[in-house]
């Protein structure tokens, strides 16, 4: 299994990255906890924190502050493999900003192989897009034009694990 999203700014790298070094802290700016089970470490976002977010748990294995960060997902999950966050500077159409990309990569196995395609990539695919505006409204101060939309699945699972079908009011950037 290979997934990857991304989003471009018109902005320095200098200034995405603290967003990344706020993961799973107090005053975390990149991860949507206003929809989704926080991002939480047993000690402050490093090598060897380990922690989760939700029933998926993982360890930090190697981080770059400003720039990178890439999680060993804990095995039993059903998916050997990692998820990282990268910031890069990036030039579009010649101009200078900076790309934020998530990507996870992993072996898919036991009862995953069928959670994957039904349930856990459709989750996954919303709490990425919804850390990527939030990304967006930091840097921007104002959501995306077009921000992502939940699918009538996802919204369906939501309500399944007793969450709400609709989005929060997104907090103030």
């Amino acid at each position: 299994m290979r997934n990857t999203h991304e989003r471009w700014w018109p902005v320095a790298p200098e200034k995405v990255g603290p967003l990344l070094d706020s993961l799973a802290s107090e005053d975390d700016r990149l991860w949507p906890v206003d929809d989704w089970p926080p991002m939480t470490f047993d000690r402050p976002l490093g090598v060897g924190a380990t922690g989760g977010h939700g029933s998926m748990t993982y360890t930090v294995v190697a981080y770059t502050p400003g720039r990178m960060v890439t999680f060993e997902l804990t095995p039993g999950l059903g998916l050997r493999g990692h998820h990282r966050f990268v910031v890069e500077p990036q030039t579009r159409g010649g101009h200078a900003g900076t790309v934020v990309r998530h990507e996870a990569s992993a072996r898919v196995h036991g009862r995953m192989v069928w959670m994957w395609p039904l349930i856990t990539r459709w989750v996954h695919d919303a709490v990425v897009e919804d850390a990527l505006d939030r990304c967006h409204r930091e840097l921007m101060g104002a959501p995306p034009e077009r921000p992502a939309r939940w699918s009538p699945w996802v919204r369906r699972l939501r309500v399944k694990r007793g969450l709400p079908a609709e989005r929060s009011a997104p907090r103030e950037a």
